[in-house]
């Protein structure tokens, strides 16, 4: 069994025992949390899509770290004006581990 949910303004197909990196979440490090946007189950050959979430449905998982992305770095200029910018970004993510699907 899959599911397709949404947080942190993203999408992400899930099956139980897998492992996700998401945008950063409050929450402790071994606390369950419940993800209710699920946008779609599915199941072999059956298939549940939401209007635009499957009523009913949610997402057990369980926090398993915090951290932080790799550095992406950021580079402009202008040519022939003497402009040149160096930036980077590091960006927060929770690490979960999905424990089960109920639709």
């Amino acid at each position: 069994m899959y599911a397709v949910i949404k947080t942190g303004g993203k999408q992400y197909r899930v099956a139980a025992g897998e492992k996700i990196k998401v945008e950063q979440i409050p929450a402790d490090v071994g606390s369950e949390i419940t993800l209710d946007q699920v946008l779609m189950v599915g199941e072999g050959e059956s298939v549940k899509i939401g209007t635009p979430v499957v009523s009913g449905a949610a997402v057990k998982a369980t926090v398993v770290s915090h951290g932080r992305h790799d550095k992406i770095k950021i580079f402009k200029m202008r040519r022939r004006k003497h402009y040149q910018k160096h930036q980077g970004h590091r960006q927060n993510y929770t690490e979960l581990r999905i424990e089960a699907i109920s639709a």
